[in-house]
């Protein structure tokens, strides 16, 4: 039996994680869950699991959580250390899925229990990528990709024989607005923009998809998983979102992993890996979908692509900049305080007027962080006024 923790329970990464948990409770046992202020979700999911403790990062919650998991044998706690302490229970199997910049400190504690760490949120490896992968090695974590995109390729690739791959290619649907001109972006609402053509996401994240900043933040990812610089990664619209992504091999051969759009598929495998586990999921019918569809990004309309490999290929702390700076403006975005094409702008102008060396601590990381969002910021203010 494999032990679990999930930081993240309630969001939509931490239900699908839940959801093959409990088709299978012969085979994992949940340690820990965790949520942000959810209280009524997370108690939810410790009671169906039996899981032996759940945490509120908002500590007002902690009252109410303790009244609805009384009597239960779940232990409670709250605050941001509480959520750190639960990631350092030494679970087998640990799943990354807190948003945000919250999300940091919980996962490097993890990972410093040594165990499986699955990381389903960008920021460790976008912000704080050198950090991470020097505390996996250092303490002997596996590090496994929930990303549909990255887990494609971590299927895909051999690791040993770095110099056989050519490339790598990342798929992206295109999000809503692959055919707008860029008139008609300027004039995107929050609404058009969640509406995301292929997966069920939250807010940000189908915002990012509609800028395709999500892609750029993938491709600083994969920069950071695996042995292949950002320079021999490449992104293409994949409309269907059938093929996940490919790895191109020296010899002509390309691999691609295909799959339903749904988060699950990912999850399990990283769940039973090296195993594998059955989900829910109807098989693929290749009949009935009958073509698969790419074409290149167009970089004058999805002006992101082109910060955030720029930000790869300069490395240092340009990279969680340019994250702090998206998730500012996306939420000024989402406000109704923006427009759609100033969330690229408002990063580009942040990454130009903020370039501080790179971070050699997670505080740094935090600090820069800390840092980046203030201008972001003050540059939102300027737009609104």
């Amino acid at each position: 039996m494999r032990t679990v923790s999930i930081l993240g329970a309630t969001g939509s990464v931490g239900t699908s994680t839940l959801d093959l948990v409990e088709r299978e409770p012969d085979r994992f046992r949940v340690v820990a869950l965790t949520a942000n202020c959810d209280v009524e979700r997370l108690a939810a999911a410790a009671r169906r699991t039996g899981a032996e403790l759940a945490v509120v990062a908002d500590e007002s919650c902690l009252p109410a959580l303790r009244d609805a998991l009384s009597g239960t044998g779940t232990a409670v706690a709250g605050g941001a250390q509480a959520i750190c302490d639960a990631a350092a229970l030494g679970a087998d199997w640990t799943m990354g899925a807190i948003v945000g910049c919250a999300g940091l400190r919980p996962t490097l504690a993890a990972i410093e229990r040594g165990g499986t760490v699955v990381l389903a949120n960008k920021e460790p490896l976008v912000s704080a990528g050198d950090i991470i992968t020097a505390a996996a090695a250092t303490h002997g974590a596996t590090l496994l990709p929930a990303d549909s995109e990255h887990n494609a390729v971590f299927q895909c690739l051999d690791p040993t024989r770095p110099d056989n791959v050519r490339r790598i290619i990342l798929t992206a649907s295109g999000g809503p607005f692959r055919d707008w001109t860029l008139e008609q972006m300027a004039a995107v609402t929050p609404a058009q923009a969640v509406a995301h053509p292929n997966w069920s996401m939250g807010a940000k994240i189908s915002v990012d998809s509609a800028t395709m900043m999500n892609k750029g933040l993938e491709l600083i990812e994969a920069a950071r998983l695996f042995p292949v610089p950002p320079e021999r990664i490449e992104i293409v619209i994949h409309r269907q979102s059938v093929i996940h992504s490919m790895v191109d091999y020296v010899d002509g051969s390309m691999l691609a992993q295909l799959g339903p759009s749904d988060m699950r598929v990912p999850i399990a495998h990283c769940l039973a890996w090296p195993e594998r586990m059955a989900t829910p999921m109807a098989p693929l019918d290749l009949v009935k979908l009958g073509r698969l569809d790419f074409e290149a990004p167009d970089a004058l309309r999805f002006h992101a692509l082109t910060l955030a490999r720029d930000a790869a290929e300069a490395g240092g702390a340009r990279p969680a900049i340019l994250n702090a700076a998206n998730e500012v403006a996306v939420a000024a975005f989402l406000a109704g305080a923006i427009g759609f094409l100033e969330i690229a702008a408002i990063v580009d102008d942040t990454l130009q007027r903020y370039d501080p060396a790179a971070p050699e601590t997670l505080d740094a990381v935090l600090a820069i962080d800390a840092e980046a969002r203030r201008r972001a910021g003050e540059r939102v203010k300027d737009c609104v006024a």
